[in-house]
């Protein structure tokens, strides 16, 4: 008995010392960012970004924070309320322009290849930029042609959201097709009009939808040589699900009719009004439809969040240095900053941007603020990138098209497809 005593109060106390010494390290990692001892140019920094969607204006506040300990180099950011691709025709507007460039560039991750390509940013010296930490998918899309080239800021993968009570979570396209004929068939609400919703309007958010359904089946649209592989079995059918989800008069409708012309707040507010059960959408929604629920702590939310039945498109934004910045050094500094430990638990805990840096999600109030934490760091971890590409935009549009034109013909590929997305992908 004594014995047995004393080996569950050790093992209870080997415990407690785990815990105290992971948050220990936690903590320590988390301090605030110092910078190195380098003589940075002294002179104003401004960064061209989209908007910022942070709870609170997070992004303003880092960039505050910055300009209170470095007076030398006050920073501001220009934001640019347009859409992703005005933002991306604005910026490569500015890039190519004679006038003053922005010192930082804050792209989209599938814009990074282009705009190192193109010389529009500098190349970062690798061996004096610490990128021990960073979550290895939002890193990877920083490096091109084996050089790095940018630092992620924040990034994304989407997540599959269902109503609960009320719905079985699923774990493949199967079950919500399963779940969509079950809650149609039976007594439901009358709003509720089909299965599922997503981003299916013609703009990125369709090509991630597509790229997401084609993995799901084990397809792939570039392969790793390069080269297009989308007339394939597999990829076909992550196409055909799609369509015969749309499909005018199936019963069950598992996908909704509007879906082909919703962007994420579309999708969202359908979702939210019960007129799907499920919505693949990204974690900025969990803070809207969570903020929806009810101003009474003590109510539980009216949805949960899995991983998606397949790899996710990985998301997310990354810090380049312009080529054209006179302050180039002052410039990396101030990016090292934004994606340090310490800045992104801020981002995350407190605007909701999904850290770049594994060591956030470790951190017990970040857990606690955001619950849907480890599902999301998961679903970054299994994601995949778009194809890596100087010419990805073009390469992009052509895509929706080609998915388009498959969703219009009852699933059938169009039989230029993989000529047209070949041109595409070498601009």
């Amino acid at each position: 008995m004594g014995r047995s005593m004393n080996v569950k109060w050790w093992s209870f106390g080997l415990g407690a010392v785990a815990g105290l010494l992971v948050a220990a390290l936690v903590a320590a990692v988390l301090r605030p960012w110092e910078p190195d001892a380098v003589e940075l140019e002294k002179g104003p920094l401004i960064i061209i970004s989209g908007k910022d969607q942070s709870n609170g204006g997070q992004r303003q506040e880092l960039v505050n924070q910055w300009n209170k300990t470095h007076p030398d180099n006050p920073a501001r950011v220009d934001e640019l309320p347009l859409g992703a691709d005005d933002q991306y025709s604005e910026m490569v507007a500015r890039a190519q322009g004679s006038a003053p460039t922005p010192d930082i560039y804050n792209l989209d991750a599938a814009w990074t290849a282009e705009f190192a390509d193109r010389e529009y940013i500098a190349e970062l010296d690798k061996s004096a930029v610490d990128t021990s930490g960073f979550m290895q998918n939002p890193l990877l899309t920083c490096w091109y042609e084996g050089k790095l080239w940018a630092l992620p800021f924040n990034t994304d993968a989407g997540l599959l959201y269902y109503r609960h009570p009320g719905v079985k979570a699923p774990s493949t396209w199967k079950d919500i097709v399963d779940e969509t004929r079950r809650l149609m068939s039976g007594p439901h609400d009358s709003n509720l009009v089909a299965g599922y919703t997503a981003q299916l309007a013609d703009y990125e958010g369709l090509a991630v939808n597509a790229f997401e359904a084609i993995w799901d089946e084990g397809g792939e649209v570039v392969d790793e040589d390069g080269n297009v592989v989308i007339d394939s079995q597999k990829a076909r059918a992550g196409l055909s699900r799609l369509a015969d989800g749309l499909r005018p008069g199936a019963n069950p409708r598992v996908i909704m009719q509007e879906a082909r012309s919703q962007d994420e707040t579309s999708s969202m507010n359908a979702f939210a009004e019960g007129k799907v059960a499920f919505m693949r959408n990204w974690p900025v929604a969990y803070r809207n439809l969570d903020s929806r629920t009810s101003d009474d702590a003590n109510q539980a939310a009216f949805f949960k969040v899995v991983l998606l039945p397949g790899p996710s498109v990985l998301g997310g934004q990354n810090l380049a240095v312009s080529s054209k910045s006179e302050r180039p050094k002052a410039a990396r500094a101030l990016i090292e900053f934004l994606t340090s430990p310490r800045s992104q638990q801020i981002l995350f805990e407190r605007g909701g941007f999904a850290a770049t840096r594994d060591i956030v999600y470790e951190d017990a109030e970040v857990r606690r603020q955001r619950p849907y934490a480890g599902v999301l760091r998961d679903a970054i971890n299994k994601a995949k990138t778009r194809p890596v590409s100087r010419c990805y935009v073009r390469f992009a549009e052509i895509f929706r098209a080609v998915v388009n034109e498959t969703l219009s013909d009852d699933g059938k590929l169009p039989s230029n497809a993989t000529e047209r997305l070949t041109t595409a992908l070498k601009c």
